[in-house]
């Protein structure tokens, strides 16, 4: 189990780059249309400096839903691979069946 704060962290980071997503596309596409002038472009450059860092989609990291566990992270389950096996082994993920040969 992951410690509470750094799950905190993840959520607090979620919603910042949700509220800002739109704002920040728009300064990025403002940044390279070169048919602005460069002092346009620098004001924008300025803009989405001063918007805040965990607002970026890259500082976000993937976690497991039921643990908080940030390595070993399936995207199509959303979960880690101890939680992702413990559910498999109990026949709760339809299609996925225990290898053996």
């Amino acid at each position: 189990m992951a410690k509470k704060s750094m799950i905190a962290r993840e959520v607090k980071r979620a919603r910042l780059s949700k509220k800002h997503s739109e704002r920040r596309t728009a300064l990025r596409d403002q940044i390279i249309d070169s048919s602005l002038s460069n002092d346009e472009r620098w004001q924008a450059m300025m803009e989405l400096q001063k918007l805040p860092r965990d607002s970026s989609m890259v500082r976000r990291r993937n976690r497991c839903t039921l643990t908080g566990r940030p390595r070993g992270y399936y995207r199509k389950f959303g979960l880690g691979r101890n939680k992702l096996r413990e559910i498999i082994m109990l026949g709760e993920v339809p299609g996925m069946v225990k290898a053996s040969w």
